[in-house]
């Protein structure tokens, strides 16, 4: 098993815990909305970190990301196979084409 599927399966377990036991749990108790927030934070610490911090700065930034788009994706249940795949299905295409298919 991939470190990402078990990241996502670990969440997966993790949001039924008690929130006092979990940070996980104490983000799905919060709702969607502070799930998606939170995705927002460490999206924008992120690009701050691919703008002005060191190396260090931006694995962390980007593993707290990736961690957060998971915690969103299960909140959303959708399975990161499914983003995947999707990916899977763009490769070999120019990013300016596949952008330009879905603004068909």
């Amino acid at each position: 098993m991939h470190m990402l599927e078990r990241l996502e399966a670990a969440i997966a377990e993790r949001r039924h815990a008690s929130p006092e036991e979990s940070y996980v749990a104490k983000l799905h108790h919060k709702g969607l909305a502070k799930i998606a927030q939170k995705l927002g934070e460490e999206a924008t610490e992120a690009v701050i970190a691919g703008l002005t911090g060191d190396e260090v700065d931006m694995v962390e930034e980007a593993a707290d990301l990736i961690f957060h788009l998971l915690v969103l994706l299960g909140a959303r249940e959708v399975k990161l196979a499914a983003v995947l795949a999707e990916l899977e299905r763009r490769e070999g295409t120019s990013g300016l084409d596949e952008k330009a298919s879905r603004s068909e």
